[in-house]
């Protein structure tokens, strides 16, 4: 299927830009039995992994982890160095060195708020500026993305100038006529089956590129919040940036053949990622069932008083998986000396691990084992 999603159009600064048709243009929804079989099979997959993680204990733990996952992900897309690991630091107040991780956390903060605000707020052009808003006040890109409004200018993707850019998307004006468009798909569902229209919605929504800084990751928290929205998920435990990341020259590649037109090839690389990342994050969930019945074993064998406190840890550590002594006291009431040796344990015993390189006050101690089912997949 080759279809025109864009016409480039000269502009009279000297330079063309990709300036959207009528969305969605006649014809897009033709789509061969062998993708629609493809799209049953990732919607399967989905269904199959809500299942598993439905039964995960403390699922609200878990899911930050997904959440903190995709966010390292997605903000490494745009060039930030930081890893889940600082991220996580930065939030415990363990360690706020690299300046990177906030990029990490304004995503978790702006994924949140979309998560709750779904509930109650349609998705609309609102909706995504409130989302855009939360995601840069306060990043490091701030004062050159105007959060929470549309761009009023032109933007484009990579150059130095739009006549040397890779991409241009539409003029200010021309893009208000495509956002109107795009508005009126996300609230039509009957056309297509979901999973294609989730694709479509975060391909056409890259194209309009209506924020002046953020687009990408703006695109990638709607993918998560459709999958929500369209009731394919009832928590969020399928995010696509690791996906994306790890393909990233494809995942721009095929972005920029949706621009000129190539809408099957950008659907076939869709959903390839959510069936790598469904099955992935099904293997995931059951790893950690497993991982927390084994250490709830070894807690359980200890003397009953470390082993009422030590199973308060262990439900914490789902949500810190990296601690001090300090944030241990916290969570006991225990002196440090008490703490301390509830720490101790856990090490011997195989849950915590520590870098010994580290001065002896405020260690961090890492829920390695939990942390390592998260960590490069």
């Amino acid at each position: 299927m080759n279809l025109e999603i864009c016409k480039k159009i000269q502009q009279r600064e000297g330079f063309k830009a990709f300036v959207p048709v009528l969305f969605p243009p006649k014809g897009i929804f033709n789509f061969s039995s062998e993708m629609i079989i493809k799209a049953s099979e990732a919607t399967g997959l989905i269904y199959k992994l809500d299942g598993i993680t439905q039964i995960l204990p403390n699922i609200e733990f878990f899911l930050k982890m997904y959440v903190v996952k995709d966010a390292e992900s997605s903000a490494q897309i745009e060039g930030t160095k930081a890893t889940m690991i600082d991220a996580i630091e930065m939030e415990a107040g363990v360690d706020g060195k690299q300046t990177d991780a906030q990029d990490i956390i304004y995503y978790i903060k702006a994924l949140n708020y979309g998560i709750d605000r779904i509930k109650k707020f349609p998705l609309s052009l609102r909706f995504l500026r409130e989302l855009h808003s939360g995601l840069m006040i306060g990043a490091r890109a701030t004062h050159f993305s105007d959060p929470g409004e549309f761009r009023c200018s032109q933007n484009w993707i990579g150059g130095t100038t739009p006549a040397n850019a890779s991409f241009v998307p539409p003029p200010a004006e021309e893009m208000k006529k495509a956002l109107s468009d795009f508005e009126k798909f996300l609230h039509t569902r009957k056309q297509t089956l979901p999973l294609i229209n989730i694709a479509l919605a975060h391909s056409q929504f890259e194209t309009i590129h209506p924020f002046l800084d953020g687009n990408g990751r703006t695109g990638r928290l709607l993918v998560a919040l459709l999958l929500l929205e369209r009731k394919l998920l009832e928590k969020p435990v399928l995010f696509l940036s690791s996906y994306f990341k790890k393909h990233q020259k494809i995942y721009y590649s095929k972005l920029d053949g949706y621009h000129n037109g190539k809408v099957d090839e950008w659907i076939d690389f869709f959903l390839d990622a959510v069936i790598d990342t469904a099955k992935e994050s099904i293997e995931v969930s059951k790893n950690i069932h497993k991982l927390r019945d084994n250490d709830m074993k070894k807690i359980m064998s200890l003397a009953k008083r470390e082993s009422e406190s030590g199973m308060k840890v262990l439900s914490k550590l789902y949500e810190t998986p990296i601690v001090t002594t300090k944030i241990i006291m916290d969570w006991t009431g225990f002196t440090r000396s008490g703490a301390q040796k509830i720490i101790d344990r856990f090490i011997e015993i195989g849950i915590i691990t520590v870098n010994k390189n580290q001065s002896s006050y405020d260690r961090k101690y890492f829920y390695h084992s939990y942390l390592k089912a998260f960590i490069n997949k």
